[in-house]
């Protein structure tokens, strides 16, 4: 009994070490993305962070348009709700500036509204099984880790771990089954995406996709029903190729991201735009 006692109390102690001391010293990445209805532009989750960034395909002349700001302040809307307080886990665009966001099991349909302050919630937040009933008893019932808007329809992949998924967000029917990444991307197979995928978009270019885990990303074209997918260019360190996210990435991990309301910044005119 002492033995096992002093074991368990080893155990707590560990487990104390990593959530007080040891998690901090993981850094984080991208959480999610979703590609905004303005060219060449995407928004990055960054815990309870977002940025928005200008990228163009195959070059570095990426650049800050909306500095880190709190999801809750940017999106007045998201304030005092998880995804605003917690942040983003997964998201990606619909229609015009609509989008679907998801943290944990919740999930919620907003429109956006670039440069503006009117930003608001269209459905939600709510379960994601209540959302999505296809995905009920499925392992994205919990939690998505990433998504990107197929060019076939309103389909969109969404990912989990090492499987992912398709459906029609209108319709919100499974096509086809749920499958391992590297069954349905071959072109990952070998590669650090085929066991999961942190963040991704779909870029303004049809048929391309942008896939980041920890501090790698990739862009790929992706081809719908097939599996003739490539990798555009090698899997990159972001920080080597997205250089207006030096000095943004990587974030200190410092478990549940809470803060005071006293932290909040005032909001302002286009606070979706102001750079």
């Amino acid at each position: 009994m002492r033995e096992k006692r002093q074991a368990l109390e080893a155990d707590n102690n560990a487990a104390l070490e990593w959530y007080t001391t040891k998690v901090v010293e993981v850094p984080s990445y991208i959480d999610s993305a979703f590609r905004s209805s303005r060219i060449n532009e995407v928004y990055f989750f960054l815990k309870n962070k977002y940025v928005r960034v200008y990228y163009n395909p195959g070059d570095t002349k990426d650049k800050i348009l909306t500095a880190p700001r709190l999801i809750c302040d940017g999106f007045p809307s998201l304030s005092d709700t998880p995804f605003g307080e917690y942040g983003i886990d997964c998201a990606f665009d619909t229609e015009a500036s609509n989008a679907y966001i998801f943290s944990t099991n919740l999930c919620a349909y907003i429109d956006y509204a670039p440069a503006t302050m009117n930003d608001k919630i269209l459905s939600g937040p709510t379960t994601i099984a209540a959302m999505f009933p296809v995905l009920k008893n499925t392992v994205f019932e919990n939690g998505i880790d990433s998504a990107f808007r197929s060019t076939k329809g309103k389909e969109v992949y969404l990912f989990k771990n090492n499987k992912y998924g398709r459906i029609a967000y209108d319709s919100k029917k499974l096509i086809g089954t749920i499958r391992n990444i590297a069954d349905g991307f071959p072109v990952l197979k070998g590669t650090i995406f085929e066991s999961g995928i942190d963040a991704c978009f779909a870029t303004h270019k049809e048929g391309e996709a942008y896939l980041f885990k920890g501090e790698m990303y990739v862009r790929i074209h992706f081809t719908p029903d097939k599996t003739n997918d490539t990798l555009v260019g090698d899997v990159k360190r972001i920080l080597g190729f997205w250089p207006s996210l030096k000095g943004i990435l990587p974030r200190d991990n410092k478990g549940l991201d809470t803060h005071s309301h006293s932290d909040h910044e005032e909001p302002y005119p286009d606070q979706h735009d102001e750079l």
